[in-house]
């Protein structure tokens, strides 16, 4: 054996070493130049850009004071957790402008900036800032993502020359500056096309174009809402099935799935407005194995990048063909349901990562035991429910495409996607009782038909009318492009409200009473479906045949190792 003076390597890592003893690779933890950072928040609440980020900030802020790092924070949104004097130690109240950033980096010695925290708004922030050269006067280094990173992801030529290098699939694709080299382009590769606007969020100033007539406005459109003054002009690829990966990735290039998102609504939805699903539930495993590899290959193609990240995938739901829509180096609305999903911090561990620990060195906050180096196995549904609010927006257009809506979302969890389905609408506070609007009349089949082919907020109300009148999964499959396995979901719920309705309150068998609950019907929709009984009546009859919701804990690991997070879902499984 060498002696240990012969066999020890030191690789300088900022105040770090990491090295070797005999084989065994170790490493000192964060790095501990890093005395001080600065987070940027999001800005004003505003449609696609909302309090999850309040949650990521403040996450991160938490994160990293337990490190004995000062932490100053910048949002202009008062109405904020993250703004809260206990948060951080050192909170502006200013706007999110360069002239801003200058100010506090005057007052305050601070080393590291953290822009991924802050959605889009805090990435464009910290690259304008780069730009004129505010960080290298001030001597402050970006942590978690760098300039190159956020250029390459956000800037649609950029990341369509990426996705070739690394032989990833993309729809065909023409970035233009101009109205005029935009419309050469589309006579090239024809309609539909998509409008997707470089550097903005939430869909802003994209959308679909079906004909030539269409085609300069939505160029104008795009081009205005970029701060780039740049649009990708694109092959829309509508009725592929849409899929969202949440990752964690640190600077040793250690890769983690944290969750994996299904759309039930096919591609030309924004996901923000899309229900969605996890873990996904129509994937076949080849194609999940691909997806999971061509996500880490992304997501290690970015370069310096240790954090959150979310990369969004389209796949031909007849072939399983797959290409890259885009990804995100940041965390994001998604990483917020994510975390909340699976029960594991992301902006939290994000955080750390971005001061240099690694995934192997953190603890798993779900086991306390086990480390934070594991993706997480769910036992459980989770299904998030967008909800609109279009009667405060006299005059707005109700069709949903590429322009984020909704104003919000419910997020339910259960041992089914019945049942998870059927309890976030009975949260979206809009008169819906489960899966239904009972006691209100309804269309006509021919008529539901052509009205769910159109994407609207209650468009899966509809699906279950149409079910419920004789309409089939086939068909209604072929006019909405939705996976024949949701719809089948939903025809399951269909049928146990049809024998429901065959009796009354003291003929329901038990059970049927059982079956009901199991699959998310709650005592007001069952008396409402019945129509000869009350709530209370309901909840006694069940109560007598010891039909009780039970309590199970929201568990990372699907109970390999015991959880210690106090954090449950209620079930009648």
């Amino acid at each position: 054996m060498l002696p240990i003076s012969e066999s020890f390597q030191k690789i300088n890592r900022g105040n770090n070493y990491r090295g070797y003893i005999c084989g065994i690779c170790f490493y000192m933890p964060k790095d501990n130049s890093i005395k001080s950072v600065l987070i940027v928040g999001s800005g004003p609440i505003v449609i696609g850009q909302a309090c999850e980020f309040d949650y990521s900030g403040s996450q991160a802020a938490r994160s990293l004071r337990e490190e004995g790092i000062r932490v100053i924070l910048i949002n202009s949104n008062p109405a904020t957790i993250m703004t809260d004097p206990m948060m951080a130690d050192k909170v502006y109240l200013l706007p999110l402008t360069v002239e801003s950033i200058e100010k506090i980096l005057d007052e305050n010695q601070i080393d590291a900036v953290l822009p991924t925290m802050g959605g889009q708004t805090a990435l464009n922030l910290c690259k304008e800032a780069d730009e004129v050269g505010v960080w290298q006067k001030y001597n402050v280094r970006m942590i978690g993502v760098d300039v190159a990173a956020i250029d390459t992801a956000e800037d649609r030529e950029k990341f369509r020359q990426l996705m070739g290098k690394i032989g990833m699939a993309v729809a065909p694709s023409h970035v233009a500056n101009s109205i005029l080299e935009g419309k050469e382009f589309a006579q090239e590769i024809g309609f539909p096309l998509v409008i997707r606007p470089s550097f903005t969020l939430g869909g802003t100033g994209g959308g679909f174009v079906h004909g030539k007539d269409d085609l300069d406005e939505a160029l104008e459109r795009g081009l205005k809402a970029s701060p780039m003054h740049e649009v990708l002009v694109e092959k829309a690829v509508l009725g592929w099935k849409e899929y969202e990966l949440e990752l964690l990735r640190d600077s040793a290039d250690n890769v983690v799935i944290i969750c994996t998102v299904e759309n039930l609504d096919p591609m030309g939805i924004h996901t923000g407005d899309s229900i969605t699903v996890a873990p996904a539930m129509t994937l076949s495993d080849t194609a999940f194995q691909e997806m999971r590899n061509k996500a880490i290959l992304m997501m290690r193609s970015l370069g310096n990048f240790a954090g959150g990240c979310n990369v969004q995938f389209a796949l031909n739901p007849d072939t399983e063909d797959l290409i890259a829509v885009e990804i995100n180096p940041r965390v994001s609305r998604s990483s917020a349901l994510a975390s909340k999903a699976t029960g594991y911090p992301i902006a939290k561990v994000a955080a750390k990562l971005a001061i240099g620990y690694h995934l192997d060195e953190l603890k798993n906050q779900i086991t306390q035991t086990t480390s934070a180096y594991f993706e997480p196995a769910l036992d459980y549904v989770i299904v998030k429910v967008p909800r609109w609010n279009f009667d405060k927006f006299k005059g707005g257009n109700d069709t949903l495409g590429l322009q984020m809506k909704s104003v919000g979302e419910v997020m339910s969890i259960g041992r089914s996607f019945t049942e998870a389905l059927q309890k976030a609408c009975q949260s979206l506070e809009n008169d819906a009782v489960g899966l239904g609007y009972y006691g209100k009349s309804l269309m006509k089949s021919a008529e539901l038909l052509e009205y769910i082919k159109i994407p609207k907020w209650d468009r899966i109300f509809r699906i279950k009318d149409a079910l419920m009148q004789g309409v089939t999964v086939k068909t209604i499959a072929q006019a909405t492009g939705i996976d024949r396995w949701f719809l089948f979901q939903i025809q399951k719920i269909c049928d146990i409200e049809k024998q429901l309705l065959k009796h009354t309150l003291e003929t329901l068998p038990e059970d049927l009473l059982k079956e009901a609950k199991k699959n998310g019907f709650g005592d007001e929709q069952i008396s409402k479906i019945m129509r000869n009984c009350t709530e209370s009546q309901v909840y006694e009859k069940r109560k007598a045949l010891g039909i009780t919701r039970v309590y199970k804990m929201v568990d990372t690991c699907s109970a390999e190792f015991e959880a210690k997070t106090p954090y449950f879902y209620s079930t009648f499984e």
